[in-house]
């Protein structure tokens, strides 16, 4: 599942392509919006709300008006999930997917579309009502209403959960995924399983969350090592059985996830066993 870094670029690109311009046409392939056309409607952002994507339109000859009707607005809430995109193309260009797996269509006037492939969520709701769909989050680490005390004081809240668990929490804060989830913990010298309570310095593992996400998110490939050339990107992520780089024990790779969820889904987990003992 992508990171919020990951999602806040998708967002960038989506803006820069399409806003302050009309749709030609709108296609949205999911049954409860086939009979949705939002052609006439101006692109006013693109924004990201942790792993979320909003796409705010204006009806057609309200985009410059005075009053800013909050009725003229809508949003498209989108969710990439596990295997969805947005592709930015030209007017000639190609899709890089295929077609089935095209969830909606918008074609800017000029040309340029916006293809949402495999979303895993796609819907449009009144842009007053975002809260519905994305008010449940915490404070976005890439986000305005970005607020460390209040992050850590949502992770605080339950201190036996394992911090692996609560860092992936949107609620506690929203943009952490799996990748810098298990860098934090490395960094931080705490098991995945750990409970909160266990973590030295919670403040510190927060703001440097905030500062790792801020430092990649315009960067074309993701590295929170800040060294060791283009192979060096990451701590334990991806490096199951290779040498730590800070005590060259073996990195170790498990899987973790909440204790008798229903249907719950283990996430995979990287860490040195030398630098991160585990609980017990």
């Amino acid at each position: 599942m992508p990171e919020g870094d990951d999602v806040w670029r998708v967002a960038a690109r989506m803006h820069a392509a399409l806003a302050g311009k009309r749709l030609a046409s709108s296609d949205f392939r999911v049954p409860s919006l086939a009979t949705l056309d939002l052609s006439g409607w101006t692109v006013l952002e693109v924004v990201s709300r942790g792993k979320h994507l909003l796409h705010r339109l204006a009806a057609p000859d309200s985009a410059d008006s005075d009053d800013g009707a909050t009725e003229a607005r809508i949003s498209i809430h989108s969710h990439l999930k596990m295997e969805g995109s947005w592709q930015v193309l030209g007017p000639s260009d190609r899709w890089h997917k295929p077609a089935h797996t095209a969830r909606v269509v918008l074609k800017a006037e000029d040309g340029v579309s916006a293809v949402g492939f495999s979303l895993g969520i796609l819907e449009v709701v009144p842009t007053a009502e975002e809260g519905h769909v994305v008010g449940h989050l915490g404070p976005d680490l890439l986000g305005a209403d970005w607020d460390p005390e209040l992050a850590e004081a949502n992770l605080r809240s339950r201190p036996d959960r394992a911090i692996g668990l609560a860092l992936l929490d949107q609620q506690n804060l929203a943009g952490i995924g799996n990748i810098y989830r298990s860098e934090l913990c490395f960094l931080f010298r705490v098991h995945p399983a750990a409970p909160v309570a266990a973590v030295a310095d919670l403040s510190g593992l927060v703001t440097t969350a905030h500062r790792l996400l801020e430092a990649n998110k315009a960067r074309p490939s993701r590295n929170t090592t800040g060294g060791y050339g283009p192979r060096g990107d990451s701590w334990v992520y991806g490096r199951a059985g290779q040498p730590c780089r800070r005590c060259r024990t073996r990195i170790e790779h498990a899987t973790l996830g909440e204790p008798a969820a229903a249907l719950q889904r283990e996430r995979d987990i990287c860490y040195c066993p030398s630098c991160q003992p585990p609980p017990g």
